[in-house]
């Protein structure tokens, strides 16, 4: 990891820039396979699984003989490892639901708001390297809690045309109503446009490398809505002398292996630990069975020593990270003053794993600075707020008159012949 020692303001675009690639040096290849799926359908989504992940399927939507199948594919104890996850996140995820408003905000005028589910949804769970069934637990599980009909599961097949047993698994525990074998950009296309097999969704979900994340961006110009742009995974954390390097090289590398265009970042006010976490970094990254995805990771990645703990913060809100630990005495300073971050860890013992998996939060996070606009995913991601009104005509005699001027003044006559239509027969 490239150690970096006080560096100027000025500079900080530079060091804190991510390894990926603009959307303009990808643009090109997710519009051509989203105009191919658009006109040819499940021929084109066949073509492109092909292509990309080398098999050739007679069907891609699983069957119930297979889901039955992979459940005796998992081991007994990860089934309950699982089913203990679901029950922490279900648990924090049900405790997000929110009352109806109801106010009268003046007298004859009732206004209230409620939550409906959207009704489908599409859950893209990454598959390549690492196939990622916790993502399951965490977008399918908000998804039934939030009532949603229609819930599709979109992952890449392997090379035998087949799932991981653990994805099956989860999915069915988690009620999702369908589950295909496609990935990437047709899969994003496919949910987008609606297929023979496909079905169209209303907003989709989840994760995926750099094309997955510009397809969901794709989408939105088709009327179709996304969680939020969550591309390749990132982690900073911050710490000080009285942090554990081996436990912060550990955090690191947990999120570098996921893929080499990860990246991971620590800023330090002790350049003593610094020293620390690189050596330590050497040291476990050497026995890691995805080294060689790690190595490429961290070649990515910065250790920052910065003066104080003012500077590191306003250095990690410019940042705007996925996952943030914060590692230090002085912890309330940076819980208080965080102000962009997509979730943050706490303390020794909190590992970003500990998200990942199953305390209970949303793994499903916003990357590449948008945390500083975006929230992760939660239950109100399925929901849509919708307002209602009913106004008396005791009511509309209290507001009427303030209408008239407004719409007058806007030159909406219409607008004002609504009301004075009404109000006339009220005299």
């Amino acid at each position: 990891m490239q150690i970096i020692d006080n560096s100027n303001k000025d500079n900080w675009e530079d060091i804190l820039k991510r390894p990926t690639q603009t959307v303009d040096d990808i643009e090109a290849t997710v519009i051509q396979i989203f105009d191919e799926v658009k006109q040819k359908g499940d021929d084109a989504i066949k073509k492109y699984t092909s292509k990309f992940d080398g098999i050739d399927l007679e069907s891609n939507t699983v069957s119930q003989t297979e889901i039955e199948d992979a459940k005796k594919n998992v081991p007994i104890k990860l089934q309950y490892a699982i089913k203990q996850a679901k029950q922490n996140i279900e648990a924090f995820h049900k405790v997000q639901k929110t009352q109806k408003i109801d106010i009268e905000t003046t007298n004859g005028v009732q206004c209230w708001q409620e939550k409906r589910p959207i009704q489908k949804v599409g859950l893209y769970i990454p598959g390549g390297t690492a196939p990622l069934f916790s993502t399951v637990l965490m977008l399918a599980i908000p998804a039934q809690i939030a009532g949603c009909k229609t819930i599709v599961l979109c992952s890449p097949p392997n090379k035998e045309g087949k799932l991981a047993p653990e994805i099956l698994f989860a999915a069915q525990l988690c009620g999702v109503t369908k589950i295909i074998k496609v990935g990437g950009i047709q899969a994003i296309a496919g949910l987008t446009f609606g297929t023979e097999n496909i079905p169209q969704v209303y907003k989709i979900f989840g994760p995926g490398n750099q094309f997955v994340t510009v397809a969901k961006q794709l989408a939105t110009k088709y009327g179709v809505a996304i969680d939020m742009p969550a591309g390749p995974s990132e982690l900073l954390v911050v710490a000080d002398e009285s942090a554990n390097a081996s436990y912060i090289a550990s955090d690191l590398l947990s999120q570098a292996e996921h893929g080499i265009d990860s990246q991971v970042i620590l800023v330090s006010t002790s350049k003593h630990l610094v020293s620390k976490v690189s050596e330590e970094i050497e040291k476990q990254l050497s026995v890691l069975p995805r080294k060689a995805i790690a190595e490429k990771a961290i070649a990515n990645s910065k250790l920052i020593y910065v003066e104080n703990d003012e500077i590191a913060l306003e250095l990690i809100n410019e940042y705007g990270p996925e996952h943030f630990i914060i590692c230090t005495n002085n912890e309330d300073f940076y819980v208080d003053g965080i102000a962009n971050a997509g979730s943050v860890f706490i303390g020794d013992y909190t590992p970003e794993s500990a998200g990942d998996y199953a305390s209970g939060t949303n793994h499903t996070l916003p990357t590449n600075g948008f945390s500083k606009a975006y929230s992760g995913v939660n239950l109100d991601s399925f929901l849509k707020s919708m307002t209602f009104q009913k106004i008396s005509k005791e009511g509309l005699l209290n507001i009427g008159k303030t209408i008239e001027l407004m719409a007058e003044a806007e030159g909406l006559q219409a607008h004002k012949n609504a009301v004075s239509i009404r109000l006339k027969d009220l005299k």
